[in-house]
């Protein structure tokens, strides 16, 4: 029964971040999704930090699984320019988020004795740096040779002054996490404090 509350969370996480990610705001340099998913890794470390590495990565698992659910469903509706998730981006989404998840998990676990704020605010941004690498290298980059019919990514090698246009995406996403990953110590500190002030 300890497990709903969290898991319920980090599926309403990954729901709004698949919702959002397809509504743009700052000039299309970023969508809705970028300042939802980061929470994920707060979720994961309110779970790691009250019960346990074990139990968080249960946690972990609800939202891979929510993440696939609606992956499928994406596939499913029409856009603009085609399926609204195409199937390199699915695999990217699921392989950023089951590693930087993984990592989140161990480099917490590792840190947990330090200071109160060391292990969450560690983990969440080497998590954050993986999920980014590894979303926008596996979804747009040139480098990477899918079939044609997993998602033409060709608009994403337009030149910017930073390199391709998804490094740009990239950057600026990574941007937002570090700033979630900060502003997200707060909801941890009080939670944590509250319901184990002996751990936290």
């Amino acid at each position: 029964m300890k497990l709903l509350p969290f898991a319920a969370a980090m599926a309403a996480i990954v729901v709004a971040s698949n919702i959002g990610v397809q509504f743009l705001v700052a000039d299309g340099w970023l969508t809705w999704g970028a300042f939802t998913y980061p929470l994920a890794f707060l979720v994961t470390d309110i779970a790691n930090r009250l019960h346990g590495a074990a139990f968080a990565r249960r946690v972990v698992l609800t939202g891979f699984a929510t993440g696939l659910a609606c992956s499928l469903v994406g596939t499913q509706i029409e856009g603009a320019f085609g399926p609204l998730v195409t199937l390199r981006i699915a695999l990217a989404s699921g392989i950023a988020f089951l590693a930087a998840q993984a990592i989140d998990l161990g480099v917490f676990s590792a840190l947990r004795d330090r200071r109160w704020f060391v292990a969450p605010l560690t983990s969440s941004v080497i998590g954050s740096v993986v999920d980014t690498a590894l979303f926008f290298s596996i979804a747009f980059a040139g480098f990477l040779a899918f079939p044609a019919g997993w998602g033409d990514v060709s608009w994403a090698q337009e030149a910017t002054a930073v390199g391709p246009l998804w490094v740009a995406l990239a950057l600026a996403d990574w941007g937002v996490k570090l700033g979630v990953a900060l502003l997200a110590l707060v909801p941890f500190r009080l939670i944590t404090g509250k319901l184990a002030p002996n751990v936290a």
